[in-house]
């Protein structure tokens, strides 16, 4: 099978979606692996890298022609008319991009997304080590963007002796909340969890023993957190539907002036009343005195760290496509839900429903 990774076009991505080892992997199955000339360099992986390790270093129209294509973003308006009736692999976010979704339609084009490849205890093994270091990279965003020359209020997340840390609010305990957690209060920030579900708090409650604020989600207790919150992040996720808009301005109006939000479901549309999608060159969006933080490839900005954590993961699944799509979506219920776009039709059901269409036959 012929295997193609174009450069990442998204504004700021830096991530490549295969490694040496992959390519390494795929040749020596008798694959042939087609990389854009430059397409790692953001990742620190040179040319001469993938090459040594076989891979034909092509254009952009080239890396695109190919039976199965792997990038990490989804393709941009650009992109669109190099899509054909293969194969692609990658993060879609379709239930937040019904242009996209009806690009892939009409052109024929396989699509899997990462983000619902969903194993049967309801994990997602490919979104989990991005979610990892959004949510870890959301308590760094917040902190930086706190600070005065950034337009913050001037809080130091961690405080000092005699003068406590940063109040921040993180919405949603599954893998991102989690791991922002986790980061603000190990830097000494006073932390509340918010989240539905009673088990997901207990697990905190014991990871932290008890140094997290555990509370149960209802919009009542979500406008009272926010509304004294220095630094508020939302890691709400239902994989292949919109995030829920859980965070009102009216909430944000109440917040103090140089407060900061960052919203880590911008991908599904974000769950924040006042998110839209912004850029690591133009980060924030300045809210009713408070700043927005919505960065739609968060990871980005961490290229290298990030790079090696999602090949780590996909590089199986990829080998398995690579022997045969069919075969492979045939043979495992988890990669199959990730089929979102086959024959011309929406097939995940979830997506399908998000943008108002009866789903497909898979």
């Amino acid at each position: 099978m012929r295997v193609g990774v174009p450069t990442e076009t998204k504004s700021g991505e830096t991530r490549v979606a295969i490694a040496p080892a992959g390519v390494h992997a795929l040749v020596a199955r008798g694959h042939e692996v087609l990389v854009q000339a430059g397409a790692g360099r953001g990742a620190g992986i040179a040319d001469a890298e993938l090459d040594a390790a076989g891979a034909t270093l092509v254009t952009a129209a080239e890396s695109w022609d190919a039976d199965l294509v792997l990038k990490v973003k989804e393709p941009q308006p650009e992109e669109l008319g190099l899509l054909r009736g293969t194969t692609l692999f990658t993060f879609l976010h379709l239930a937040a991009n019904p242009a996209l979704a009806a690009a892939l339609a009409a052109a024929g084009t396989t699509a899997l997304s990462y983000d619902t490849v969903q194993l049967a205890d309801g994990s997602l093994p490919l979104l989990t080590p991005m979610s990892e270091v959004a949510g870890r990279l959301a308590v760094l965003a917040g902190a930086h963007h706190l600070l005065s020359p950034h337009g913050g209020r001037g809080v130091l997340l961690a405080g000092v002796p005699g003068v406590p840390g940063a109040r921040v609010t993180v919405l949603g305990a599954g893998v991102a909340g989690s791991q922002a957690i986790a980061q603000a209060a190990a830097l000494g920030a006073d932390v509340t969890a918010i989240d539905l579900s009673l088990p997901a708090l207990r697990r905190l409650d014991e990871r932290h023993g008890g140094r997290v604020r555990t509370v149960v989600s209802t919009a009542h207790a979500i406008a009272e957190e926010v509304s004294g919150s220095d630094l508020v992040i939302g890691a709400v996720l239902v994989p292949g539907r919109p995030a829920p808009k859980v965070v009102t301005h009216a909430m944000v109006e109440e917040m103090p002036r140089g407060s900061v939000l960052v919203d880590v479901a911008i991908d599904q549309g974000g769950c924040f009343e006042d998110s839209r999608p912004t850029t690591h060159e133009d980060p924030v969006r300045a809210v009713a005195g408070s700043l927005v933080y919505a960065v739609a490839n968060m990871p980005a900005a961490v290229g290298v760290t990030a790079t090696r954590a999602l090949t780590n993961v996909t590089l199986p699944y990829v080998l398995r496509l690579a022997e045969g799509v069919d075969d492979a979506v045939g043979a495992d219920p988890a990669l199959a839900a990730g089929v979102n776009v086959r024959a011309g039709r929406i097939v995940h059901p979830a997506v399908a429903a998000a943008l108002g269409e009866a789903p497909a036959p898979a």
